[in-house]
């Protein structure tokens, strides 16, 4: 069973960086054909994809975000962490790491992790 585990500061100032970890269990994050993406829903919104990363280690991040995103990982803790850099309020939300499968849909999350940004 693969388990998905997001860790964060909870609460960031205004223009600092969020740094979050998604922590992998049941499975390797090198697993070939497997894509593990950062998605948020802020209060009142839909799901919004952030970034991801592939199995091989190809990144992808969302160009709404104006490339304040940057997308890791580590292969020996089986972790992989998201950067956002100078946040705002508006980026106040539930933060959720999921995994998908090439071809298919996300079939694994976290439970998410609230962050809220405020003075």
């Amino acid at each position: 069973q693969v388990q998905l585990t997001e860790s964060g500061p909870g609460l960031v100032k205004p223009s600092q960086t969020l740094s979050l970890t998604c922590s992998v269990s049941g499975e390797s994050i090198t697993t070939d054909y497997n894509y593990w993406s950062w998605i948020r829903q802020a209060p009142g919104k839909g799901l919004e994809w952030m970034a991801t990363i592939v199995y091989s280690g190809s990144t992808f991040d969302s160009p709404s975000l104006k490339s304040r995103t940057s997308i890791s990982r580590d292969t020996s803790k089986n972790q992989f962490t998201l950067q956002v850099r100078s946040v705002t309020p508006e980026d106040t939300a539930v933060y959720y790491c999921a995994r998908g499968r090439v071809g298919g849909e996300y079939d694994y999350w976290g439970q998410g992790t609230q962050v809220t940004v405020s003075p």
